[in-house]
């Protein structure tokens, strides 16, 4: 996923699988193994906080970057 970000290559489908990927993997570590999240349930929030950091870089910012150009 990392030479998928770097290359840019369809970054807007990027953005999504990678939003889903965190936000699976959290949901099922805060069902299955809470114990073992550094901030525990509350790790939850801070996937949400990295999710809403790749909406916004390529949703919001990428098109901002664009319409300048």
């Amino acid at each position: 996923m990392a030479i998928w970000v770097l290359t840019r290559f369809k970054s807007k489908f990027n953005a999504v699988i990678q939003m889903a990927v965190v936000a699976t993997m959290n949901i099922i570590e805060f069902i299955v193994v809470p114990d073992l999240l550094l901030w525990g349930r509350l790790n939850v929030v801070f996937a949400c906080m990295f999710i809403g950091l790749v909406y916004y870089n390529e949703f919001v910012l990428n098109k901002k970057l664009q319409t300048e150009a």
